[in-house]
């Protein structure tokens, strides 16, 4: 069985307007922490990333953060984090978030957080990996997001899960894990690895 070690988390460098954002991005942190999963993040220490990372610490877990040497003056490294990887460019950190996550998670968040999600679904439906990917749909934010997929289905663009990507969708924080494991569980170790190198753009 493939065990979830560790989770990619996707969600804004920006608090957004809504408090639940907030709230949810420290309550998982604080749930990763006391399941003994590493959260593998965007390395920021403002916004959702931030609040999101620093429960992970301040429960005691551990926290991956990874960061374009670009974006280390305006998202600010978190130091408290146990480990800091600063890369060359976003093309290397996506990668690097890659390899060192079981499954991926998109909280909150605007188009960095939008791009990154659609990436690895992108690859997913391309056969590249099968690792889990959810999107914790917190007050909604993300209908408008499934109902486009809904609508790309339904005029033959993207394919049906059983043949493209299974994207899962928790409304709470407590069915994010259950899921993830749950979904893990059907892929071995050799599918959740990237079947072919990513190319550069």
């Amino acid at each position: 069985m493939s065990k979830i070690k560790s989770i990619c988390v996707y969600c804004g460098s920006s608090p957004g307007t809504d408090p639940a954002f907030v709230e949810t991005a420290r309550a998982f942190g604080k749930v990763l922490a006391e399941s003994g999963v590493r959260l593998v993040y965007g390395g920021g220490s403002i916004g959702l990333m931030g609040a999101l990372a620093s429960a992970v610490i301040e429960s005691d877990g551990e926290a991956t953060g990874i960061i374009p040497e670009f974006l280390t003056a305006k998202e600010r490294p978190l130091r408290l984090a146990q480990e800091q990887i600063v890369t060359r460019d976003m093309h290397e950190r996506k990668r690097t978030m890659f390899d060192r996550a079981d499954a991926f998670v998109a909280l909150p968040g605007g188009l960095g957080t939008l791009e990154e999600l659609v990436e690895q679904m992108t690859w997913a439906q391309l056969g590249r990996h099968k690792k889990p990917i959810l999107i914790a749909n917190i007050n909604g934010f993300w209908n408008p997001l499934i109902v486009l997929i809904d609508h790309m289905r339904k005029l033959g663009l993207v394919p049906v899960a059983a043949n493209g990507v299974d994207l899962l969708v928790a409304d709470r924080i407590e069915d994010i894990l259950p899921k993830l494991r749950t979904a893990a569980r059907t892929a071995s170790d050799a599918e959740k690895k990237m079947a072919v190198p990513v190319e550069r753009m």
